[in-house]
């Protein structure tokens, strides 16, 4: 390369564009080096530093929600910067926030190492934002790896507990066989787009611009195909979509449970955000994306709900619930590539998952609090004569349990409701219907926990030789925590009443 084209290419290396990233990436080494130069007895502020750092961040970037750099691609294609992008990097932010203080009540219980995990969460957390701007299949793969390697620690975290590193075991094998399928699918992709050899200087394979050109002129093209069915398969395990399901109730229990959070509720977002970028790329193959996420919608759906019936393990039953809420939002993915309403489909896939942010926090909060030293030991009967003994934990459980199954008026109804709507505009008249049958199927399980903490008011008595009750002591919950709570579960209250400027920003983009 010539100087001047070096000149020029570093020109568009905007690093003002990735700040907040930075800001979290170099938060993320602060907490190490606070770790070596703090004495042991102030180790406790560590977590609060972490809070301090990401709340500023979260705060930035909703003070400065559209930068001049909006609607524009910075680092040479790498970094792509929408409206959309920017909801993303407040989202993951707020995630890690709430993951924080997860982290906190749950890491008292063990005797585990403490720092590092705030500043896995952290690394993690920054990957995610730029994933959420990836507009370069290599950006895309790395930030997707960075995640799920860090995702490999945390969920086996608890290492003196075989069901963590049983979790951490099947999630690495798994996650690599998905990472294989994704590579393989680039590299065919990248194959067929161009030789790099003959082709380097008229176009760019690995850049989504220059591929949709490349697929728009050649839209019969049986290796691209190939292709972009093993991307979506790549991505459909990072959301839990059938085939790609079978890690989640396993790793959901072994995994602490604020990890178990942050994979169910930022993962999640990211491997949509990834599947509505990539539709647009792959819009020529609509026909094809279409078939393949409308057979994995409907299979997603069917099994998550009846899965989830017969389990008696909370980790496990919210995360086959999860699987089904996967399906949902895969109905308005597959509705955004009909044209007059991708934009709407879009914002009401944004919505949903705000609304599922808000009311799974909220029960993975109550989880959390509630769980004793074994953190995969929690059990429906754990929650019996809950609303009796902590009402305001009860409450908070009920709100985030309605809003997950879609009950009027909470967030998680209107949620489900807009991205029905456009599932309808679409024409996906059989998705629909499987995905109501789904909601009808999936409040026998949810009530059936609100059920165990409202209305089983009693226990049977123990034998007098038998060992003693084995249930978690239900701690009294702080005042900090217990505002947070109320806090995301008034908000799921709220939203879905009114939805304000969020809901007309979103659904009006």
């Amino acid at each position: 390369m010539t100087p001047e084209l070096l000149k020029s290419l570093a020109a568009d290396n905007l690093w003002a564009a990735i700040a907040p990233e930075i800001m979290v990436a170099i938060l993320a080494l602060f907490l190490l080096v606070a770790e070596l130069v703090l004495p042991k007895k102030r180790h406790g502020i560590i977590p609060f530093i972490s809070l301090s750092g990401l709340f500023g961040v979260f705060l930035g970037l909703l003070m400065n929600f559209r930068p001049a750099d909006l609607g524009g691609t910075t680092f040479n294609g790498l970094l792509r910067h929408t409206e959309g992008s920017q909801f993303l990097r407040v989202y993951f932010v707020l995630c890690a926030i709430l993951v924080t203080v997860l982290g906190v009540i749950a890491l008292k219980k063990q005797k585990m190492p403490k720092t590092e995990f705030f500043s896995i969460v952290l690394v993690v957390t920054a990957a995610l934002m730029l994933l959420g701007q990836a507009h370069n299949f290599i950006l895309l793969f790395v930030a997707l790896e960075t995640v799920t390697v860090g995702f490999y620690i945390l969920v086996s975290y608890t290492r003196t507990n075989p069901l963590s590193l049983e979790a951490g075991l099947k999630y690495l094998i798994l996650g690599a066989l998905s990472s294989a399928l994704l590579l393989f699918g680039i590299v065919l992709l990248y194959g067929v787009a161009g030789n790099p050899a003959a082709n380097a200087s008229s176009i760019n394979p690995m850049d989504f611009d220059a591929l949709r050109v490349f697929l728009n002129h050649n839209p019969d093209n049986f290796l691209a195909s190939v292709g972009i069915v093993l991307v979506l398969s790549g991505i459909a395990f990072k959301i839990g979509a059938v085939p790609f399901q079978i890690w989640v109730p396993d790793v959901y229990q072994g995994a602490p449970t604020p990890v178990t959070a942050f994979l169910a509720v930022a993962s999640k977002a990211a491997g949509f955000a990834l599947l509505i970028i990539l539709a647009g790329v792959f819009s020529t193959y609509s026909h094809l994306v279409i078939s393949v996420l409308s057979i994995m919608a409907g299979a997603t759906i069917i099994f998550g709900n009846i899965a989830a019936l017969t389990q008696h393990n909370v980790k496990r039953l919210i995360g086959l619930s999860g699987v089904s809420h996967a399906g949902y939002l895969m109905l308005g993915v597959i509705a955004a590539l009909t044209p007059g309403i991708g934009s709407q489909a879009i914002g009401a896939v944004f919505f949903y998952l705000f609304a599922y942010l808000l009311a799974s926090f909220a029960v993975f909060g109550v989880m959390t609090h509630l769980a004793g030293a074994n953190d995969s030991d929690q059990e429906l009967d754990h929650y019996q004569d809950l609303a009796r003994t902590h009402p305001f934990l009860a409450g908070v459980l009920a709100v985030g349990l309605g809003s997950l199954a879609g009950i009027p008026p909470l967030a998680g109804f209107m949620g489900k409701l807009f991205v029905f709507v456009v599932a309808f505009k679409a024409g996906l008249y059989w998705l629909l219907a499987i995905a109501v049958v789904g909601v009808v199927v999936s409040i026998y399980y949810y009530f059936g926990w609100i059920k165990a903490a409202f209305f089983a008011h009693w226990r049977p008595p123990l034998p007098a030789d038998s060992v003693a009750d084995t249930r978690p002591v239900r701690a009294a919950v702080s005042l900090p925590f217990g505002v947070l709570l109320g806090t995301l579960a008034a908000a799921s209250i709220v939203l879905g009443f009114y939805q304000g400027p969020l809901g007309a920003w979103l659904l009006g983009r």
